[in-house]
């Protein structure tokens, strides 16, 4: 039964009842106090304690947390998920507790954010609702999306640290203000907040294609034959790389015939009810469930689940780890969050399919490592335009004068407001209307960095005498579904849109990309040209206007339209485009790169800035393979410009004082373990079979007979690694382990060649294989530590390039 009860006093009191009964505890608040957190600490430790789903999310706004608030929260239990964010200037004003056991839900929304005052004596008003399920699910579903926003940070030391350094800096400009809240005790600041007319989100469905009987077409057919082959080779996992346009959902459905249960896991409501309706054509025969905020069907034979209500421990619970014979995750580029990754540890598939357009991550690149190395088929949309079954394009680059350089770049994005000051000018509205005017052809989605530059460019191109619309979260007088049939009846020119259609939503008949946003994001910028490139009657090509300043990225934006691979180091402006294509460039853009290539940031400090922005998402420092995973910069930049990670670690301090004496003893091995050539992987899985035996035993001889069943059995162990590197025609002899035959090969390749190779540091000598220096005693963890790094990453980067 639905309880509603008005709490105005002692507010605490009722929180430290749920928080000790409730196996779901979310915790939404704008700012936090330490005592606050002291108030809930014990409850909130006990809770933990018995394995409760504990999530806090916290602001910065106006720098009024404590960062002494955020240490105590970290240090409550290893099992609270906290998460800070990041408002770079915008109100951020809720305060909600949600509370979910078995039985019962419960929300509390009001005024009470988290302190001593307001939960116990402070004048605060707040209601709790008890047992209105759509209500209470509704409001969760929008926890976990602001959650998990790109605008969140982790809670780490690393985070609070850089937090600190930030209010510190802050209160010493307005040191009254904080002096006003110490001496009213914490009392919150009730500050006033914006008005957030935020429509509700639609759900958008394309309109239905006549395809007839429903069969695979275009690229469709040869991933399919690439997935089944990968079924019949006992492959678990796999990632199919298909550019925006050509049908990943519908592969994904074809391939699910395959299999009895699935569950298509997505991040949007328009992706998930986007699938239902194309597996509904491929297998009417077979029901259909939505698993999200709203609606709970889990029990069809084929369950599409929102990731944030999927990634709720409650909710993951309703279904067994072994449920889904299938699980598809859809824009399998977002797999490496953590909400996927507790989903993905949680169930256990006799298959698991990630689909995607854009898998390389700027900041986490490790879906080759979640999908096992298999990259079952990949069609990038360059390939697929050359094979018409995308739209050509003409690109035309256009001159933006703007100096992006004098205005604060914040670590994923620039500074709002500086970057606002700029772009709402009649001068350059005016530039970007006579340069659209010139080049568009029909119908336009306007891509803006921000809701103002958005309605501040629909508003001026209106008043000049066309019709455009500006459609963001914000944006109640129109809605998607009205404003996409508008432009393809041909009743709007243009869309002014922010990242509402990065994913999801396709609109085959738009025929002109306008880009008045600097390009921060290359996975962006490659999801955002897709929208132009669908096929459509009529349409000869797409025409990409776009305008280039001296911001970040823009120098190399350029290489997503060249069909030739370059090297990081190359100077090439002009990219080599598919037939049918163009690119046209202003004199002045092409002088523009030509001196941002010169000048380039140092490279040095790009890979210092690109460390530090992964050291603080993970609270510590990273390891090899962790910077190659999940790092911003490529990990051989680490090793071309410092010759080792370790070498990159010394130069930026990284190192403890014990470190630094450790690198400097033996910086030539670690050079000679990083560098030393791989042709294949044997060379590493020798020394991988030395670290085995440990700390004090690691660099003590080996022969290759005592190698030889681990060799054998790290490369039989994943159908992966026998493929690459044990299966040509002599390797196939050795499938069925002789140790004999296994020993003879170890000793001729990798142990007489390493020897060979090494100018000493290690040698192969009447059937021993020995490193030809000592370690001392107290280097040992470190330099067996260093060494693993090395050999982990190596073994991982050399099986990811080939698979490739």
């Amino acid at each position: 039964m639905s309880k509603v009860q008005l709490i105005t006093k002692r507010l605490g009191n009722h929180l430290i009842k749920q928080i000790e009964t409730s196996s779901s505890i979310c915790i939404l608040t704008s700012f936090t106090m330490k005592s606050g957190v002291e108030y809930l600490k014990k409850s909130l430790k006990t809770s933990a304690a018995r394995c409760a789903d504990i999530k806090i999310c916290t602001g910065d706004y106006l720098y009024v947390t404590q960062p002494e608030a955020l240490e105590e929260l970290l240090n409550i239990s290893g099992n609270i998920e906290i998460r800070l964010w990041k408002s770079n200037g915008t109100s951020f004003h809720p305060k909600a507790y949600l509370f979910q056991t078995e039985e019962n839900d419960c929300l509390v929304v009001g005024s009470s954010n988290l302190s001593r005052s307001a939960l116990s004596n402070g004048v605060e008003w707040n209601i709790s609702i008890s047992n209105e399920k759509d209500v209470f699910e509704e409001a969760l579903e929008q926890f976990l999306k602001t959650f998990y926003a790109v605008q969140t940070v982790p809670l780490n030391g690393e985070t609070i640290k850089e937090y600190k350094s930030s209010y510190e800096e802050y209160h010493k400009r307005f040191p009254g203000f904080v002096k006003e809240w110490s001496e009213k005790e914490e009392l919150d600041l009730m500050l006033p907040s914006e008005t957030d007319d935020k429509a509700a989100a639609e759900v958008i469905r394309e309109k239905t294609v006549p395809y007839g009987e429903i069969k695979p077409r275009f690229a469709q057919v040869e991933a399919l034959e690439e997935l089944n082959k990968t079924l019949e080779e006992d492959y678990n996992k796999a990632l199919v790389v298909m550019a925006t346009g050509l049908g990943k959902t519908y592969l994904a459905g074809f391939f699910a015939q395959n299999f009895q249960r699935v569950l298509f896991v997505a991040h949007l409501e328009e992706i998930l009810h986007q699938a239902k309706k194309s597996f509904q054509a491929i297998m009417p025969e077979r029901s259909y469930g939505i698993y999200n905020g709203k609606v709970k069907e889990g029990k069809a034979d084929t369950v599409f689940a929102s990731i944030y209500t999927l990634s709720m421990k409650h909710h993951l619970h309703q279904f067994q780890p072994d449920e889904f014979d299938l699980i598809i995750v859809d824009e399998f580029h977002h797999a490496a969050a953590d909400s996927y990754q507790r989903v993905l540890e949680y169930f256990n598939p006799q298959f698991l399919l990630g689909i995607t357009a854009t898998p390389e991550r700027n900041d986490n690149k490790d879906v080759y490592a979640i999908c096992d190395g298999n990259v079952a088929f990949r069609l990038d949309f360059l390939d697929a335009i050359e094979r018409k079954w995308l739209s050509p394009f003409k690109y035309f680059g256009v001159y933006d004068d703007t100096d992006y350089s004098q205005i604060t770049w914040l670590g994923n994005r620039y500074d709002e407001e500086e970057l606002l000051q700029v772009q709402l000018r009649d001068e350059m509205a005016e530039k970007i209307l006579n340069v659209w005017k010139e080049k568009k052809q029909t119908r336009t989605i306007g891509f803006c960095s921000s809701i103002r530059q958005a309605d501040f460019l629909s508003d001026f191109f209106n008043r000049k005498g066309y019709k455009t619309v500006s459609l963001h979260s914000k944006q109640v007088e129109i809605g998607r579904q009205s404003a996409i049939e508008k432009l393809e009846a041909g009743e709007l020119d243009v869309i002014f849109t922010v990242d509402l259609f990065n994913e999801g939503v396709d609109i085959p008949s738009v025929d002109t990309l306008l880009f008045v946003r600097p390009t921060e994001s290359l996975t962006v910028f490659t999801q955002q040209i897709g929208r132009g490139l669908r096929l459509h009657p009529g349409k000869e090509h797409c025409v990409i206007i776009d305008l280039i300043g001296n911001y970040r990225n823009a120098d190399i934006k350029l290489s997503l339209f060249d069909t030739e691979s370059i090297d990081s180091k190359s100077k090439k402006i002009m990219p080599k485009v598919p037939d049918f294509c163009e690119i046209d460039l202003d004199l002045k853009v092409i002088n523009l790169l030509e001196e941002m290539a010169r000048k380039k940031q140092p490279r040095k400090e790009k890979l210092f800035e690109d460390y530090m922005k992964l050291k603080q998402e993970l609270g510590r420092r990273p390891t090899y393979l962790e910077l190659h995973l999940r790092g911003a910069s490529d990990s051989a930049q680490y090793r071309q410009e410092f010759k080792t990670y370790f070498g990159f670690l010394d130069w930026a301090n990284e190192l403890s004082i014990k470190e630094k004496e450790v690198f400097s003893r033996y910086e030539n091995w670690l050079i000679e373990a990083e560098k030393t050539s791989m042709s294949k992987s044997y060379k590493m899985i020798v020394l991988l079979c030395m670290l085995e035996r440990g700390p004090s035993d690691w660099y003590k001889p080996i022969s290759p007979v005592e190698a030889a069943p681990f060799f054998h059995h790290y490369l039989m162990e994943k159908e992966y690694r026998k493929r690459i590197d044990f299966s040509d025609k002599a390797s196939k002899k050795l499938w069925d382990y002789n140790e004999d035959a296994v020993s003879k090969l170890i000793a001729t390749m990798p142990m007489t060649k390493w020897s060979s190779s090494s100018k000493g540091l290690v040698s192969f000598e009447n059937g021993i294989f020995q490193l030809n220096f000592d370690v001392l005693k107290e280097d040992e963890e470190i330099l067996y530590d260093w060494t693993k790094q090395i050999c982990e990453y190596r073994l991982h980067y050399h099986f990811e390039r080939k698979a490739k």
